[in-house]
């Protein structure tokens, strides 16, 4: 470094006072031999320069100062290493210069020491994984900027030390993976050779006597140095319960582990052709089902007869039967008129009879082919017998009573019984969705039988009567007449000197009958007791009767009423029909009246439900603005047909 201008001695203090009188004498043009030397006067780290014909002093590189007193050194290095060499250095300053130098882990790319950027020189990583065996045994060298870490190579676990590690500074070692001796599973056993290495294997299996499921019968030796748990659970085989076999009872005792047998006899009727029936236990806990079965020893249809006509009869030959069996009897019958239509029916019968019989419903004149076979499972060879059935009527003189009843006569032998099928359609002209259909057999050994059918009122029926023995029915038709419609399904009110509700009417079905019309009945409340819903004497508020007995406010035809529902306010002064829908008397108390009436063949029939009570009656708001707009409106158009005419 160089040194200020007032570190000299004494004799270097008149350099000054000489300087300035050299320079007066230069500049009174007088430069000579005898003038002072400017170069004489430079600093010892100064140049001296001649510029434009003077001589200066001029610091050298790397210093600054006015070149005669004073060159100090310039510290290069005071930007920063990084601004002034570049990344990843120290820089160093010396006198007049400075140098610079890589940090640990990097190196010049002059491949020099110590380096000055000049000519493009700059610090690279040195990549220390190229030197093999830095990392010492199982060890896995992995460059970072300035340096590099360790880590244990796939086998290996890290040993006294973390991970990553550097050679230098941990005492880490990679040893390598050993899993040891593979845990041990209850009941299980290891199956063949094993290491104890990274990614070996060991297969367990249960002993004799147990099972599992297959899944995880495997446990590997992990990076972290330990066996897998073995997810293997072996469990005493016990196959439970023996499966039920069908037609097949179980018989003895038996065992339900590992070889258990379970002994099987089929039951009465059943036969095992292939064999004795066993399950035996295996060691998959379950029973393996037999591929034998049960199947039913055959029935025999022998003798097949026909009797009174319509009857069939036949026997069964079999060694061991159940208590009853079950048959299909297959009917097919074609008239002796090959133009009319074939007669084709199936019937089931049970019985543990040797000898079953059935009587069958057949049509006279025709020839049926019967087929006989027993129900599945049951198996059987079928038996058939044809036959021809006999032509004849059995009834005669048919006539009805007592609305629904019927009477005949029987030309069958007395004490002889016949079954009599029946057939019943109804209709109704006024509901054309209904439809009533039945059919039904009765027996009767009387000469006279007798039948009372379950008939709706108010329907038109035609019943079609055929004897079994007969080949022709006899058809009757029978009217029912009508009974009360249902009651009407009313909202009752009771009214203490308020206003009236408006009464909501809803229409009846026509369950009994056809319904012509509602009324709506006005009662003095105290003849509410005596009042008869048949009377036939109700008038019109303007009869010559007296409202004191009661009189019809509204009148509406069944087809008028919506099928929903309808409002009718009492009191309106509205014409509903032929009746006068006239405002109760203000301080009386009534009884309101809903009939509902019926009619058809000149018979009619009522049903009532007391709609409302009223007591203290009087106008509602509603009705007394109805009488004053009803007003109102009356005296407009007569004002407005009074101008017409003008």
């Amino acid at each position: 470094m160089g040194r200020g201008p007032w570190d000299a001695g004494p004799s270097r203090r008149l350099l000054p006072l000489l300087l300035l009188l050299g320079l007066a004498r230069g500049a009174a043009g007088a430069p000579g031999a005898d003038g002072l030397d400017v170069c004489a006067t430079c600093h010892e780290h100064a140049t001296c320069q001649q510029r434009e014909g003077k001589k200066i002093c001029i610091c050298n590189y790397g210093f600054v100062g006015n070149g005669r007193t004073q060159c100090v050194d310039k510290n290069e290095c005071q930007f920063g290493a990084t601004v002034v060499c570049g990344n990843h250095t120290s820089c160093h300053n010396t006198p007049g210069g400075f140098y610079c130098i890589c940090l640990e882990g990097y190196r010049a790319t002059n491949n020099n020491k110590t380096f000055i950027p000049n000519d493009g020189t700059f610090c690279t990583d040195i990549d220390e994984c190229e030197v093999s065996g830095l990392c010492r045994h199982g060890g896995r060298c992995v460059n970072t900027r300035g340096s590099f870490e360790c880590y244990c190579m796939d086998g290996y676990l890290p040993r006294n030390g973390p991970e990553p590690f550097h050679p230098t500074t941990d005492a880490t070692s990679c040893t390598e993976i050993d899993c040891g001796t593979p845990p041990e599973v209850p009941d299980g056993y290891i199956i063949g050779n094993y290491t104890s290495r990274l990614g070996s294997q060991v297969r367990y299996a249960c002993r004799e006597g147990f099972f599992s499921v297959p899944e995880g019968t495997v446990s590997s030796c992990t990076a972290l140095g330990t066996w897998e748990s073995p997810k293997l659970h072996c469990q005493e085989i016990n196959c439970g319960n023996p499966p039920e076999m069908w037609h097949a009872i179980l018989v003895g005792n038996h065992s339900s582990r590992l070889g258990g047998v379970a002994r099987y006899v089929c039951q009465e009727g059943f036969e095992s052709p292939g064999g004795k029936i066993t399950s035996v236990c295996t060691e998959k806990g379950t029973w393996r089902k037999s591929t034998l079965t049960c199947t039913e020893i055959l029935t025999k249809i022998n003798d097949v007869s026909v009797f009174n006509d319509t009857c069939v009869r036949w026997q069964i030959n079999s060694g061991r039967i159940n208590p009853k069996i079950s048959y299909v009897i297959s009917i097919k019958g074609q008239r002796l008129d090959p133009m009319e239509s074939v007669h084709e029916e199936t019937v089931n019968l049970t019985t543990d009879s040797r000898t079953p019989e059935v009587c069958l419903s057949l049509y006279p004149g025709t020839n049926y082919t019967v087929n006989i076979s027993t129900a599945p499972p049951r198996r059987s060879v079928p038996a058939v017998i044809g036959f021809q059935t006999v032509v004849k009527q059995t009834i005669s003189n048919i006539s009805g009573f007592n609305e629904t009843c019927l009477r005949w006569r029987s030309i069958k032998t007395a004490d002889m019984e016949e079954m009599y099928l029946f057939h019943i359609w109804g209709q109704r002209w006024y509901q054309k969705e209904f439809a009533q259909e039945m059919t039904f057999n009765i027996s009767s050994s009387s000469q006279d039988p007798e039948v009372c059918l379950d008939l709706r009122p108010g329907t038109n029926y035609n019943v079609s009567l055929r004897a079994l023995s007969s080949e022709l029915p006899v058809v009757i038709s029978l009217t029912t007449q009508i009974t009360e419609p249902p009651l009407p399904e009313v909202e009752f009110f009771t009214v203490h000197g308020g206003p009236l509700p408006r009464l909501r009417l809803r229409k009846a079905k026509e369950k009994n009958g056809p319904i012509s019309s509602y009324q709506v009945l006005v009662l003095p409340l105290a003849l509410q007791s005596t009042f008869s819903c048949d009377s036939e004497g109700a008038s019109s508020f303007f009869s010559n009767a007296s409202d004191a007995d009661g009189y019809v406010a509204a009148e509406l035809l069944a087809k008028d009423v919506p099928d929903d529902a309808m409002e009718i306010p009492i009191g309106d002064r509205l014409y509903y029909g032929e009746y006068y829908n006239a405002p109760l008397k203000r301080g009386n108390d009534y009884c309101i009246i809903l009939r509902i009436t019926s009619e058809w063949n000149k018979v009619r029939r009522h049903s009532c439900a007391v709609w409302a009570q009223v007591k203290d009656s009087s106008l509602t708001l509603l009705q007394m603005a109805g009488v004053g707009l009803g007003s109102l409106a009356v005296v407009i158009i007569l004002a407005f047909l009074s101008f017409s005419a003008v």
